[in-house]
Parts: structure tokens; C-alpha cells; sequence
């Protein structure tokens, strides 16, 4: 059995881990921790866990074989710093600290984005978690950078749910503002922007051209929702390019090509990413969704845990959607 340390407990990727962890037939839970909570029990955070774990918050790290640091961007460097963490024991962060700056404390952090670097994170033992967004645009477009189809500017607009800002409540994530509302923020400078054109340079050796992305605020709680569209450059016919899609993601258990139009609900409690490959005025149009807590997230995170422990990639993920 994985002993497993979550720091960061009381967030809302912290309760996700929480909820597959529990279920998760390889693994045990060696503490929950968070500092202003010490001592109070998981459920009256987790109210959704009342009746399942009797765990409470510790203000230790204990002794576990990975730590899954779900901190707030920013402070997984401080705790790391502040904890005297064993090299043997494994790292995987949710935050933003180490996607574009891997190396600290002696550690290589290497980018949790399974489908593209599945061998590297059967061998690692740091990992820095893709950001939610990313990994939406991301799974989207991996297979043009890989054929090096993508020559022209790239246009994304990707729509979030409230629970991709954290649990702490500001103005635009309240009920009363999110409701029956819709609203663009950090136009075409979102910091997920950097992770993605680094990793499509590696992709598409080197190059990749300007992308024009514009995120937005949904009024709903979970979820991301991607339209991307780049002009074609016509070297695959429609079809060929849409098989091409279908078995770039052939080995990968979570990423699903359809052929019909994709909806946000089909995804929503699930590890999975839907795509639609769409072909319209000589452009190539891809809708990609994903749960932002689960693919985006924890999901993904516990994804990167079985890979590194030998364990089958799908490992206490097959998880039930929610359709209506």
C-alpha cells in the first residue's frame, strides 16, 4: 500500500484527492494536513465525507511514501523549504510553482501532463500537476504540434466553473455574481499561457505560433469547456486527420475522440477529456473538455501516483459522471 500525505487539506483539490484516495484500492492516507485545522475532523470540511472517514486534520507530515502538496500557487517551494521532506519520498504538486521552473531542493520536477510524458513519470520522483486550462488546450492541440500542422495563429476561448479560483471566495467567484453572468478575464495573458507554448514548442520541435487565447468565467461550479481553432493546412484529408486524432490518444485510457458534437456534462465527475475535431472555411476547429478538479487536477495527479508506483494507469479513476 502508497501511504499518502495530502498538504493543503481543506481546498477543494485537496477534497477530491480525498474522495478517490478513500476509494483507492492501493492506497492508505498517512495524514491530512493543515495548520489552522489541526485536530478537527476531514468531514466538517468535507461535508460530502461525513460517514466516511473518521481522518482529522494533523499538523504533521508524518512518514509517506508521496505528499501531494495542494497549496495555494506560490507556497509548495516555502513548505517544501520549511519540511524536511526525504529525497525517497515522492512529490507531486497541484500548484503552479514548478511547471515552468522544475528543479528545487535537488529535485527535477517533471511535467504531469500523462499523455505526453508517460515514461518520464514512471521513472520520477517529483512531478508538478498541469494547470486545469492547460490541460484542456493542451490534449487539443498535442496532436497538430506533433505533426507540425500548427503554422498559423491558434484562437482559444475556454470557459471555467467558479471552483477553478480556489476556495476562497472573492467578488467574481460568490453565488451572486457567478449567477445566470458570464464574463472574460486576463485576456490573452492567462499564466497557464507560458506552460502551454513551452510544452507545444517541445511537442512541435521548437516552434509554435502566437496563441490568442481568451479565458472566461462560466456560472457554473465544475468544468472547462475549449473551443480552439487554427487554419488547416490541408496536408490529411477531414477524415484522415480525425483518425490520425483518434490513434495519436489510442494508448491513452482517459482521452476520448467523438465523433458527434461534445457537451460539458459528459465529463463533469470524470478523468476523462472528450474531444471533437470539426472542419469549417479552411480552418480546423477542436473542442476539448475536461472536469477542472479531476483531468485538470486531482484526477490527473492521482493518475501521475499510479504511473510513478507501478500501478495500472486507470487505478481508482473510473469514476461515475454525471449526466443530468
Amino acid at each position: 500500500m502508497i501511504k499518502v500525505s495530502i498538504a493543503g487539506g481543506t481546498g477543494y483539490t485537496a477534497g477530491e484527492l480525498l474522495r478517490i484516495l478513500l476509494n483507492h484500492p492501493g492506497v492508505t492516507i498517512e495524514s491530512v494536513i493543515s495548520s489552522s485545522s489541526a485536530g478537527v475532523p476531514v468531514s466538517s470540511i468535507h461535508r460530502d465525507l461525513f460517514g466516511e472517514t473518521d481522518i482529522t486534520f494533523s499538523g504533521k507530515v508524518g512518514q509517506p511514501d508521496l505528499i501531494f502538496l495542494c497549496l495555494g500557487h506560490g507556497l509548495s517551494r516555502t513548505f517544501l523549504a520549511e519540511n524536511n521532506i526525504p529525497a525517497t519520498c515522492k512529490v507531486i504538486d497541484l500548484g503552479n510553482d514548478f511547471r515552468n521552473d522544475p528543479k528545487f531542493g535537488g529535485r527535477e520536477f517533471i511535467f504531469g501532463l500523462c499523455e505526453l510524458n508517460r515514461e518520464q513519470i514512471r521513472r520520477a520522483n517529483s512531478i508538478a500537476n498541469p494547470g486545469c486550462f492547460a490541460t484542456s488546450i493542451m490534449l487539443g492541440l498535442l496532436p497538430l504540434a506533433a505533426s507540425n500542422a500548427l503554422t498559423d495563429e491558434i484562437h482559444v476561448h475556454a470557459i471555467t466553473g467558479s471552483t477553478g479560483a480556489g476556495k476562497k471566495p472573492v467578488d467574481t467567484t460568490h453565488f451572486s455574481y457567478r449567477d445566470n453572468n458570464i464574463s472574460v478575464y486576463k485576456p490573452f495573458t492567462h499564466q497557464h499561457l507560458s506552460e502551454i507554448e513551452r510544452t507545444l514548442k517541445v511537442v512541435g520541435n521548437g516552434e509554435v505560433p502566437p496563441i490568442q487565447w481568451v479565458p472566461m468565467r462560466g456560472d457554473f461550479t465544475r468544468g472547462i469547456f475549449a473551443s480552439i481553432y487554427t487554419r488547416w493546412n490541408g496536408q490529411m484529408s477531414e477524415t484522415e486527420t480525425i483518425s490520425y486524432f483518434k490513434e495519436y490518444y489510442n494508448d491513452s485510457p482517459f482521452v476520448f475522440v467523438s465523433d458527434e458534437p461534445i457537451s460539458l456534462k459528459e465529463v463533469v465527475n470524470t478523468n476523462k477529456c472528450l474531444l471533437h475535431i470539426g472542419f469549417h472555411n479552411g480552418y480546423i476547429h477542436i473542442t476539448s473538455i475536461i472536469d477542472n478538479l479531476l483531468k485538470g487536477a486531482s484526477g490527473q495527479a492521482v493518475q501521475s501516483m499510479n504511473l510513478m508506483f507501478g500501478l495500472d494507469e486507470t487505478t481508482g479513476l473510473k469514476l461515475k459522471g454525471s449526466a443530468f
